[in-house]
């Protein structure tokens, strides 16, 4: 294996549970997620050579993956009719872990957010600085703020009304 793709191999290895937060939010179910996965590596691919190190290598694959779901979903958004997500926390519920159906009631609202909203929770809970989150979504840094501010109290709002 060449020295470059090497080097991408192992970025995408240590990277890859960036790529797995993103498929999981822009998608509803494993299949679905499993070929998003596979699409935003690719795209990762396309456009390592063009990655000139101007910001931290997680802003650039944040910026590449989001951009990657956004536009498959949108494409399918176009093909197919959407309903209104109907939330039942037992379909989310693997285990009887407390925690656990914390988590899954935690992403299944997310996932009904708009993308832009569901793209500052994911960096947000990552603890990417807001300059970063701004500067991937193209707002300003105060805008990331307030939107994140909103988005607090909108999903806590949704936990407690689906809990």
């Amino acid at each position: 294996m060449a020295s470059k793709e090497k080097e991408f191999a192992q970025l995408i290895k240590d990277n890859q549970g960036l790529i797995i937060k993103v498929s999981r939010l822009y998608t509803n179910s494993l299949e679905d997620e499993e070929d998003l996965f596979q699409e935003i590596v690719l795209q990762l691919w396309r456009s390592y050579d063009s990655f000139k190190g101007n910001s931290k290598i997680s802003t650039w694959m944040y910026r590449v993956a989001l951009n990657t779901a956004i536009t498959l979903f949108r494409k399918k958004a176009k093909s197919l009719p959407t309903n209104e997500l109907d939330i039942n926390l037992a379909d989310f519920i693997e285990d009887d872990d407390e925690k656990q159906q914390q988590v899954s009631l935690l992403y299944t609202v997310i996932k009904t957010l708009p993308n832009v909203e569901r793209a500052i929770v994911m960096m947000y809970l990552d603890d990417l600085p807001y300059k970063d989150i701004a500067e991937n979504l193209g707002i300003t840094e105060v805008n990331a703020r307030v939107k994140m501010n909103r988005l607090k109290k909108t999903l806590k709002e949704k936990m407690e009304k689906y809990a």
